[in-house]
């Protein structure tokens, strides 16, 4: 017998749902496996991108200007005006060329305003002599001298230069002077300096004080006018006297620069003829000046995390100079779950620290170069990347997912309310009821739709068909009703005429009333035979046989032999029910006895029970209907006999009310049926 399964089978279940999540799982990985790639490239873009960084943050140091930026950490854009320690050992103050060249090389110069220029500086040799330099550029007009002789500077072009250093202040006061040969050397003078002590101008100029004034002989504007503006020159070279003490107490080891170098203070007033309250040509005090290159401007060549640590490399330990950060990264934070998830990918190479060192040469030391980039900025960039792929393995997954979804629901779910559906129509056939299938959800225009519709006409058909058959099985039970009437008004006629209990009518009279009783009211005989309760008494099976051959003649079944024990043999039983077995039997084996042979009744006590055979002298039964025969319906009679299949299914059903059983043999030369009752 087919078994219905009530779910669709777990291996098709799981075949649909591996499938799904193997390429869902596809999905992740090629995901990954591309976050994997991405994350090798970042990661080596960045290691590149930090070693060009400090190429060309190394290249910008080497260069005078990046330089004087690393020997001049400290700094501080004026006023007041202080002075740089230059890349070059001394400045040659006597050469307008060259003093210029190094000026603009070392880029030291302060940027003023109309393409005024300043620079204060000391050179990195201290056996140079310890000077401060002075060198600049401004137009000016038409210059005026200084007379030979003449005290009174207030007639020509000066400087007025002060210094202040460690508490002390020193003054100098510099006409412009021509020099002897003015005729051949035009547009170049002297700067000849004077101590000023308070109020007073000495009288004779400083020996160490040392300056130059020189004048283009174009105009700046390009005309030809002798008071036209010309680009003008000036160089100065101002004697320090702590300078020599410190060198000359250091005794060949002098310190170089000097310690307080950033806090010195220079103040250079550049005037014209007339009166000292007049305003001046240039004054180095004046705001909006731009400073020189430093080392802060680094900054901007780092990239977002990262960071740039220089250090002055000394005999005994390294001494931080300048410690600078990239830009802030304002992207946004990663999710901590996205972040962890970059930091799990694996690299090809084992990502060492982003960090590059490198070294430079000054004239004042050795000064170590370390750019460190940010991971996490690795990490955040890769994290955008994988936010924008986020979107798409969504959308994958999400595809996936309503496939999913679609087939569980639509198909498999749809199936397996079929297959339960089904099941419980199993159920309602094998118990009988009226055959149910609710498909009204599962019907569509797909297959399973047309399937489930195509089941519930069917199932429809079927039930019209049983309910057909319960009308036609009432209408058998009226009719039988109607006949078992009709039957029992003649046989009780009858039963008045014979009514003497020793007339032979008169018992089978009484068994045609009980067999009408128990059909009586009943939808069909195998529903009468099985729902009929048996009487049960002892009885005295001896004397019953013995009777029962007697009367064999009367029922039309001749040459009926009986052997018994001889004696009184008490069983459980319904001498009608047994009657009729027993009747039933004999005509049986009268129909398959070879004529003129007799049918044997024997009767033997076999433990508890009373063993009944009845034998007769015949064709043999097949094997495989031994037991069959006992079934309704079955017969080898011819069709125009009228039998019908019931007289050994009516005696089974007998002998088991009564608790005894019934089996067929083949003997030798005939069929032996065996009955056994229990003892009273």
């Amino acid at each position: 017998m087919i078994r219905l399964r009530p779910r669709i089978p777990l291996r098709l279940r799981f075949f649909f749902r591996a499938a799904f999540a193997l390429l869902a799982l596809a999905v992740l990985g090629l995901a990954l496996t591309l976050l994997a790639e991405e994350k090798e490239r970042a990661w080596r873009s960045r290691r590149e991108g930090v070693d060009q960084t400090l190429a060309q943050i190394g290249g910008r140091l080497r260069h005078p200007t990046g330089q004087l930026a690393l020997m001049n950490p400290e700094a501080r854009p004026g006023p007041p005006l202080r002075p740089l320690v230059l890349p070059f050992g001394a400045i040659d103050f006597d050469d307008r060329a060259k003093a210029q060249q190094a000026v603009e090389m070392a880029g030291c110069a302060l940027q003023y305003a109309d393409a005024v220029q300043l620079c204060a500086a000391v050179g990195a040799n201290p056996a140079a002599g310890g000077f401060l330099y002075l060198v600049g550029q401004l137009p000016l007009g038409p210059l005026a001298a200084r007379a030979p002789g003449d005290t009174d500077f207030r007639h020509a072009h000066r400087a007025q230069v002060r210094v202040l250093m460690r508490g002390r202040e020193w003054h100098w006061l510099a006409p412009y002077e021509l020099p002897a040969d003015a005729g051949a050397s035009a547009g170049r003078g002297k700067l000849t300096g004077f101590a000023v002590d308070g109020a007073s101008v000495a009288e004779r100029p400083q020996r160490d004080f040392r300056g130059w004034l020189w004048q283009d002989a174009r105009c700046l504007d390009g005309g030809e006018a002798d008071d036209c503006l010309r680009r003008s020159y000036y160089s100065l070279r101002l004697p320090v006297e702590l300078f020599r003490e410190d060198l000359q107490a250091a005794r060949g080891r002098p310190v170089w620069p000097p310690a307080d170098l950033d806090r010195i203070e220079v103040h250079l007033r550049l005037m014209g003829p007339g009166d000292d309250t007049a305003a001046p040509l240039f004054d180095s005090d004046q705001p909006g000046a731009t400073p020189p290159f430093t080392l802060a401007e680094l900054a901007r060549l780092l990239q977002p995390g990262e960071s740039l640590r220089v250090r002055r490399l000394g005999p005994q330990r390294a001494t931080e100079v300048a410690l600078l950060s990239g830009p802030e990264d304002t992207a946004q934070p990663l999710s901590p779950l996205l972040e962890r998830l970059i930091r799990a990918l694996p690299v090809q190479d084992n990502p060492a620290p982003l960090q590059a060192s490198d070294t430079v040469t000054t004239p004042t030391g050795r000064y170590e170069l370390r750019l460190e980039g940010d991971s996490r900025g690795v990490d955040r960039a890769l994290g955008r990347v994988a936010t924008r792929m986020a979107w798409f393995v969504g959308a994958l997954l999400l595809a996936i997912g309503l496939t999913w979804a679609a087939i569980e629901l639509r198909v498999i779910r749809r199936i397996t309310l079929l297959t339960r559906r089904a099941a419980a129509v199993r159920r309602d056939v094998k118990e009988g009821g009226e055959i149910r299938l609710e498909v009204s959800e599962l019907r569509g225009s797909d297959e399973l739709g047309l399937l489930a519709g195509t089941l519930a006409e069917l199932m429809q058909r079927v039930n019209d068909d049983v309910r057909r058959e319960h009308i036609r099985a009432r209408q058998e039970k009226d009719q039988w009703h109607a006949v078992g009437h009709e039957i029992l008004s003649p046989l009780q006629s009858l039963m008045a005429l014979h009514g003497d209990p020793a007339d032979p009518s008169h018992r089978y009279i009484q068994r045609m009333q009980q067999a009408v009783r128990v059909l009586y009211g009943q939808a069909s005989p195998t529903e009468a035979f099985e729902s009929t309760a048996l009487g049960l008494a002892p009885l005295d099976l001896d004397q019953f046989l013995r009777h029962v051959a007697e009367n064999a003649p009367h029922a039309g079944i001749s040459a009926v032999t009986y052997d018994g024990p001889g004696g009184p043999l008490a069983v459980q039983g319904d001498e009608y029910a047994l009657e009729d077995v027993v009747t039933h039997v004999l005509r049986n084996a009268a129909r398959c006895r070879h004529p003129d042979t007799p049918i044997t009744l024997t009767l033997r006590r076999v433990g508890e029970r009373a063993e009944l055979g009845i034998r007769n002298q015949g064709r043999t039964i097949a094997e495989e209907r031994l037991e069959r025969i006992f079934e309704y319906g079955v017969s080898d009679a011819p069709a125009e006999s009228g039998s019908r299949g019931q007289g050994l299914f009516v005696a089974r059903t007998w002998m088991a009310k009564m608790g005894g059983t019934i089996v067929a043999r083949n003997e030798t030369d005939g069929v032996s049926l065996v009955l056994t009752l229990p003892l009273a």
